[in-house]
């Protein structure tokens, strides 16, 4: 099965910047939307931004303006730069496929990264 594989995270103050990246290794015949969830303590995980396979990007209400999300698709790769961080933006940062397959003849599941720690804290 295809893994997620994060990194990036760590302790940054306000006002800092992290990047994000995700890279999905294993054998990759399909692979759809990829995006980025955050889940801090006591919350529900929620969407920080997702990037579709032709580039097209969606983000969250609270990080437009500071985050970016990029991608390679050669390398299957995702990028999430985060700027202007904030206290509140403390969480674990989750990589997410919605789609995913081997070969043309298995089946598409999604995947969840086992996530990256930021916290933002002066």
């Amino acid at each position: 099965q295809v893994r997620l594989v994060e990194s990036g995270g760590g302790l940054v103050q306000p006002g800092g910047s992290l990047r994000l990246s995700c890279a999905a290794s294993g054998d990759i015949f399909d692979i759809n939307t990829m995006a980025w969830y955050r889940q801090a303590p006591g919350k529900q995980r929620e969407l920080v931004a997702s990037i579709a396979f032709n580039y097209n990007t969606n983000y969250a209400d609270f990080v437009k303006g500071r985050f970016t999300i990029s991608r390679d698709n050669a390398k299957n790769t995702i990028l999430l730069q985060m700027d202007s961080l904030k206290p509140e933006d403390t969480a674990r940062y989750y990589c997410h496929v919605d789609r995913i397959r081997e070969t043309s003849k298995t089946p598409l599941y999604d995947v969840w990264g086992q996530g990256t720690q930021v916290t933002v804290s002066s």
